[in-house]
């Protein structure tokens, strides 16, 4: 995505980001202001003051100063989110391997609390909406949970389809979504014009300070006015950095707050209003198409959502921290538009037992708040040594820059671990379920790593035994894949150990993934010979970690190399590995039946890296561990 677009592409871009960005922190109206007076404020003037207030300054520190302002600035090669915040960090350890484990570390908690927030979003928002119905038709109130697990049921069966015509529509329909909130709000603020004083701090200073430890409970229902603000940085590969900040401060931001105030100003006016002070803004003739355009925002809320879970895995897949999954693209003009089945299946039924378990959107926010702070905290401790270590601010601004925004993270995170007994348990239980898949794939990974070191025969080695053996050479190209950058493959010495025969043209292949979200195609291969009669090649292949990895496209390229290779004779030579494990394996016995489960339920190779299965050739080999 270019930084500097001219300005026709700075509106689509900023039109597009509308509709995509800020779905999930835009539908947060539906059900924040609620929560608020639901944690235990009555609706006096100086409680409602001092709730916008804390609702104001929330939005004005987290989402607009620490995220638009501050961390979209620590982009990787254009691409925001906690993967490439994680890549970017690790280039400050690659000589320390504790820093290095620290910053993995940090970065996967946050990722994978980032999946509990996917769960919860799609039912939290879609629920809300479909509520409107116990304020617009009283009678059909038994019908919001099959209305909202038909919307959901048709929400995730539509991502095999693609959404590449469907997403034509969200950005009008998010305009029109903004535009009412603000309308809305103006209506009901123009009545009681002095609901604008709560952008005060002294009353958000005032009410904590009555409240004592109660206040905690509040900001725990406060928290809900900012999910969806890790989109802003997630999303800025797709539309850039000025688009994003142009929506957000010359559109959406305003539209929040004027909802926001026109709620505080609907509670002052009707305390009873806050059985649903959102619904309940609006005059009877605007109640169902509001309920139709809540409803579709909140669609629209998941779509980002689950869309985001497909783009976080492919990255982490691609990382080399979860095992290959299979991956379709769904359009033919957008690279980012991809579906991974089993993400798609495992998030429908996580969200449909949400819904059928907790049954209304206020037991839901029992859950809500504590993965979206817990990966707000790994967000700002990766930027800290970014800004430090690659920006090379002075230790007094950048510890400033860390104790400031830290504070904030942390007073959500312990504002909602009240909630944990409620439904908090159930982010944590889904993150600390992942952390520990992602960990047992990790260190079984090096654990393989190594084993393969252990038994690696350099090619100086290999070209000494060939010397020694007669072995038949047939034309054509034979193509092997290793999994490290040195030393043969053993699905090679299979090859020559069961067939004693050579192609006429070797080549081992290996695929690396840089810390970087694209790698220029200029970059892409790295070729060396070996032998001396020019037919033994050892080919490094490197992708950014947001490519799609497809080895048929990149053999290609070796011709400018002068290494010619015609795929139509070539034959992929490819390990079948069966793993087990030694009695004496390092790794814990109750981790090696899950890595195992992991390692022989990969994604197949083939698949993954679209080479073309009628030119496999699959050796099977046995991995003791």
């Amino acid at each position: 995505m270019s930084a500097n677009p001219n300005p026709s592409q700075l509106k689509t871009l900023t039109l597009s980001a509308i509709g995509v960005v800020f779905g999930d922190i835009g539908t947060s109206p539906l059900y924040a202001v609620k929560e608020v007076f639901h944690a235990g404020l009555s609706t006096d003037t100086a409680h409602v003051h001092g709730a916008l207030s804390l609702i104001f300054w929330s939005l004005a520190l987290v989402v607009t100063t620490k995220y638009a302002i501050f961390i979209m600035r620590a982009d990787n090669d254009g691409e925001g989110g906690i993967m490439a915040l994680l890549a970017l960090a690790l280039k400050t350890a690659k000589q320390d391997p504790r820093k290095a484990s620290f910053i993995i570390t940090t970065g996967l908690i946050g990722a994978v609390l980032f999946y509990g927030d996917s769960i919860i979003t799609p039912a939290i928002s879609v629920l809300s909406a479909v509520e409107g119905l116990q304020i617009v038709a009283p009678k059909l109130e038994h019908y919001v949970l099959p209305i909202t697990l038909a919307v959901l049921t048709a929400l995730f069966l539509v991502q095999a389809k693609g959404t590449e015509h469907v997403g034509r529509l969200f950005a009008p329909v998010m305009c029109v979504w903004f535009v009412s909130l603000a309308a809305l709000g103006i209506v009901n603020i123009a009545s009681h014009p002095q609901i604008l004083g709560a952008i005060n701090p002294y009353h958000g200073v005032a009410l904590l300070s009555e409240l004592g430890w109660r206040g905690f409970v509040v900001m725990g229902s406060v928290v809900l006015v900012i999910t969806g603000a890790e989109a802003l940085y997630a999303d800025m590969g797709h539309f850039g950095l000025k688009p994003i900040r142009f929506a957000w401060f010359g559109f959406v931001f305003p539209a929040l707050l004027l909802n926001y105030f026109g709620q505080g100003a609907l509670l002052l006016e009707n305390p009873a209003a806050v059985e649903n002070p959102f619904y309940l803004m609006a005059p009877n003739w605007a109640l169902y198409p509001l309920l139709l355009l809540s409803t579709l925002a909140t669609v629209i809320a998941s779509q980002a959502v689950i869309s985001g879970a497909f783009s976080l895995t492919r990255q982490a897949i691609q990382l080399g921290y979860t095992p290959r999954m299979r991956i379709l693209h769904t359009s033919g003009d957008e690279m980012g538009q991809i579906y991974i089945p089993a993400v798609n299946w495992l998030l429908m039924a996580a969200v449909f037992v949400l819904v059928l378990e907790f049954r209304s959107s206020s037991a839901l926010a029992s859950a809500y708040g504590l993965a979206v702070t817990g990966t707000m905290i790994t967000t700002t401790i990766l930027a800290f040594i970014v800004i430090k270590e690659l920006w090379r601010w002075n230790e007094a601004t950048s510890i400033g820059f860390l104790s400031l925004f830290l504070s904030f993270d942390v007073l959500f995170f312990l504002a909602n671990s009240i909630k944990i007994p409620e439904g908090g348990w159930l982010p944590l239980t889904v993150g600390a379920a992942l952390f520990v898949i992602i960990v047992t794939w990790i260190q079984g990974r090096q654990l393989l790593a190594r084993h393969m070191d252990e038994k690696r025969v350099m090619f100086e080695e290999l070209e000494n035994r060939l010397q020694t053996r007669k072995l038949k050479t047939v034309p054509g190209t034979a193509i092997y894949l290793a999994k490290t950058l040195h030393g043969v493959p053993l699905v090679l010495l299979h090859n020559l150990e069961h067939n004693h025969i050579l192609h006429e043209q070797m080549i081992v292949l290996t695929i690396v993934t840089k810390d970087v979200p694209y790698v220029d195609e200029a970059q892409r291969i790295k070729i060396r010979l070996f032998g001396e009669n020019n037919s033994f090649y050892r080919v490094k292949m490197y992708f950014g970690f947001q490519e799609e990895q497809d080895v048929r496209r990149a053999l290609q390229l070796c011709a400018r190399e002068g290494l010619i290779i015609d795929q139509k004779h070539a034959s992929f030579f490819i390990a079948s590995e069966k793993l087990s494990f030694r009695r004496r394996c390092p790794m814990p016995n109750w981790q090696r039946p899950l890595f195992r489960f992991l390692f022989h339920n990969a994604s197949s190779a083939i698949e993954y890296f679209k080479i073309p299965v009628d030119r496999v050739i699959e050796l099977g080999i046995r991995i003791e561990l």
